[in-house]
C-alpha cells in the first residue's frame, strides 16, 4: 500500500466516523427543532408563523454548524437590506447548503423545495414549515408552486429557489439554470438577488457515502439584478446575465479561499 493510498483510507475513516457524529448531532438538534416548529404552527398565522420559524432555524443552526466543525461567515447583507422583498437564487452543491441559505437570509422567506423530503418523519415538518412544495415532473404543480411563491413576495417574504433545479454533482462551477426564478422576478417585476456559496461540496462530497469533512463555509450576496421593463421574452437573456455573475463570481472566489 502507497503512502498516498494509507492518508486516503486513514481519511476517509476519520471523516466517515464524523459523519456518523454529525448525523448524530443533526438528529439530537432537530427534534427540540421540530416540536418548536410545530408550536409555532398551531400559534401564528402567516407571516408572523414563518418569522418565528426562522429564529428557530437561526438558533438551531447556531448550535449544529460550529459543532459540526463548519464555521460560516456571510458577507453582502446590505444587498439584502436595502428594498426587497426578492427573487433570491442561489447556487446548489451540497445538502448544508439549505441549512445555512434558509436561516441567514436577512429578513422573512421561503424556499421552494423539492417534495421528495417532505415524507422523511419529523424532519418533513421542519422542511414544510419554510417551504414552497414543487413536484418538478409535474406540470400542475409546477403551475402552483409558482403562483404560490407570487403570494409569498406579496407578503413581502423572499423566495430563495436553487435555479440549478438539482444539486450540481459536476465539475462545472454551475449546471444551467432553469426558468422558474426568471420568469417569477418577470412576472412580478421583483429584482433578482444572486446569493454564492462556497465550500459547501468539499464537506459532503457527491456520491462519496458516509463521509463528512468539516470546513468553513461562506455565504455571499451580489448586488440585486434589477427586471423593471422585462418581459417573458426576455427569460433567456436574464438567466444567462445572472448565471455569468454567479459563475464568474463562484469562480474567483472558490480558486482564492482555498485553504
Amino acid at each position: 500500500m502507497t503512502q498516498a493510498s494509507r492518508i486516503h483510507l486513514f481519511a476517509r475513516i476519520v471523516f466517515g466516523l464524523f459523519a456518523l457524529y454529525v448525523a448524530l448531532l443533526f438528529l439530537i438538534t432537530m427534534i427540540p427543532t421540530a416540536i418548536y416548529v410545530a408550536l409555532c404552527n398551531l400559534l401564528f398565522r402567516e407571516p408572523q408563523r414563518i418569522k418565528m420559524i426562522l429564529k428557530g432555524y437561526r438558533v438551531w443552526m447556531y448550535v449544529f454548524l460550529p459543532l459540526a466543525g463548519c464555521p460560516f461567515r456571510i458577507s453582502g447583507k446590505e444587498h439584502v437590506q436595502q428594498g426587497g422583498p426578492f427573487v433570491i437564487v442561489a447556487n446548489h452543491r451540497s445538502f448544508m447548503d439549505i441549512l445555512v441559505m434558509t436561516p441567514f437570509v436577512p429578513g422573512v422567506n421561503k424556499t421552494l423545495a423539492k417534495k421528495e423530503f417532505a415524507s422523511i418523519p419529523v424532519f418533513n415538518l421542519i422542511y414544510k414549515a419554510g417551504s414552497v412544495l414543487v413536484d418538478r415532473k409535474n406540470p400542475a404543480s409546477r403551475a402552483k408552486s409558482l403562483e404560490e411563491m407570487k403570494h409569498v413576495l406579496a407578503q413581502g417574504m423572499h423566495i430563495i429557489i436553487y435555479p440549478e433545479g438539482t444539486r450540481n454533482i459536476s465539475s462545472e462551477p454551475l449546471r444551467s439554470f432553469q426558468d422558474g426564478a426568471f420568469a417569477l422576478a418577470i412576472d412580478t417585476q421583483r429584482p433578482i438577488l444572486p446569493a454564492v456559496l462556497l465550500h459547501t461540496g468539499k464537506i459532503l462530497p457527491p456520491k462519496a457515502g458516509l463521509y463528512f469533512r468539516p470546513h468553513h463555509i461562506e455565504l455571499h450576496f451580489l448586488p440585486p439584478v434589477a427586471v423593471e421593463g422585462l418581459n417573458r421574452s426576455q427569460i433567456g437573456q436574464l438567466k444567462q446575465q445572472v448565471f455569468d455573475l454567479m459563475r464568474d463570481y463562484y469562480i474567483q472566489h472558490e480558486q482564492t479561499h482555498h485553504h
